[in-house]
């Protein structure tokens, strides 16, 4: 049996939701439905933030916004500054969703509840007559006399313009390169590094505030608060250099050097003659319990302890060969890792279709009339933050507009 719809949106996740939404509110006669695989939709929503839903950051400058994006921060720009943020956040509000910003930048409900977003998404769906259909997997694509025929496992279904928001679907991608669209090829981005040292070896749950980190041999670097976890590392810094990295250690196969700074921006010689002041300035001090740089007492005890300093050497008898370790270890102590972890579920992958293949005015297709691009399915990912959801925000609200005006 054939479905007739005007414009069919694949993946019942943000993207596809906002783009559906914002659609129907420009033109309420167009029959619109919403295809989802899973027996759940916005199942990302749901997680994100911890079960808050980081709904976006609070950058509201576009071209500094699009600086948030390894990927697609060229592209991103002219988007930005269509929808932004403060968009976002009005969206929101009028739908009488109130948002609150916390210290760190990043944009939550103020009811600290993904199902606030889950619950406006469903009642807008709703009003508009959105039809939302689930447990329907997507076999095949293919475009007949201006209209776009989609076979699934259950029925298939026939629309004129077609939106495809189905995130990291690798099945998905594969089908669009049956309507000629190019995939760079997925890696993940956004994990966490495994790491076995001694030096970190009962530190779990230990973090600070800000160190900068760079890979061996390479131009990779970041900078930010760190976490030490049981497998390794964690935390914005090592999630910053995962996101900017993510095609180079995926090559590496996930086996490189880290040179972390625990002291943020304080060079080797500064260090050195910081330490030389304390030396002078504490002699009867116990140097294993005088901890420096806003590190924790535990995590200074095991670089002392690495700097071949005795538990306890007070600060008068260290010599200069202990000191110049001591600094090697605050500004540029190296680890081995030796593979990865995935950061909790908010699972993103860099990869997708190819950005230059999308008309970033109207996220259409360049290549297939009536065939539109919102969220993750694109070559896009960001750091943790709130960014993901807002290139999902974004290029829906393109989408929506530029099918609106085809009506």
């Amino acid at each position: 049996m054939m479905n007739n719809f005007d414009v069919i949106v694949v993946g019942g996740g943000a993207s596809g939701f906002f783009t559906a939404i914002n659609l129907a509110e420009q033109n309420p006669d167009l029959r619109i439905a919403i295809l989802e695989r899973s027996n759940e939709v916005l199942s990302k929503v749901k997680i994100s933030g911890g079960g808050r839903c980081n709904v976006t950051h609070a950058c509201f400058i576009p071209n500094v916004l699009a600086k948030f994006y390894p990927r697609g921060e060229k592209e991103l720009k002219g988007p930005f500054h269509a929808f932004c943020t403060g968009d976002v956040m009005e969206w929101f509000s009028e739908r009488g969703v109130s948002l609150k910003i916390e210290e760190d930048g990043r944009v939550f409900p103020e009811l600290d509840n993904s199902q606030t977003i889950i619950d406006c998404f469903l009642n807008e769906a709703a009003n508009f007559n959105i039809q939302i259909i689930k447990q329907t997997i997507v076999q095949q694509l293919s475009k007949e006399n201006d209209f776009w025929k989609i076979k699934t496992s259950k029925d298939t279904y026939q629309a004129k313009q077609l939106v495809m928001a189905t995130g990291s679907n690798v099945k998905i991608w594969d089908l669009l390169k049956t309507v000629n669209h190019s995939i760079i090829n997925p890696v993940p981005s956004l994990f966490t590094f495994n790491i076995k040292d001694d030096r970190i070896k009962d530190l779990m749950g230990v973090s600070t505030e800000m160190v900068s980190l760079k890979v061996k041999g390479s131009t990779l670097k970041a900078n930010g608060p760190l976490l030490i976890t049981h497998w390794g590392m964690s935390g914005p810094a090592i999630l910053r250099l995962s996101a900017w990295g993510a095609r180079e250690l995926f090559d590496k196969n996930y086996q490189f050097q880290i040179i972390v700074n625990w002291t943020n921006d304080f060079v080797f010689d500064e260090v050195l003659e910081e330490l030389m002041q304390l030396k002078q300035s504490n002699p009867k001090k116990t140097i294993i319990k005088h901890a420096q740089y806003g590190l924790t007492n535990r995590l200074w005890q095991q670089l002392v302890k690495a700097s071949m300093i005795s538990e306890d050497l007070i600060w008068a008898d260290v010599s200069k060969k202990q000191l110049v370790n001591l600094a090697e270890q605050l500004t540029q102590s190296e680890f081995n890792v030796n593979g990865k972890s995935t950061f909790k579920d908010e699972f993103v992958t860099a990869g997708g279709i190819d950005l230059k293949e999308v008309n970033f005015k109207t996220m259409e297709s360049k290549l297939q009339d009536n065939l539109y691009f919102t969220g993750e399915i694109l070559n896009i990912d960001a750091i943790t933050g709130g960014f993901n959801f807002q290139n999902a925000w974004t290029t829906g609200f393109l989408a929506a507009n530029a099918i609106a005006a085809k009506y």
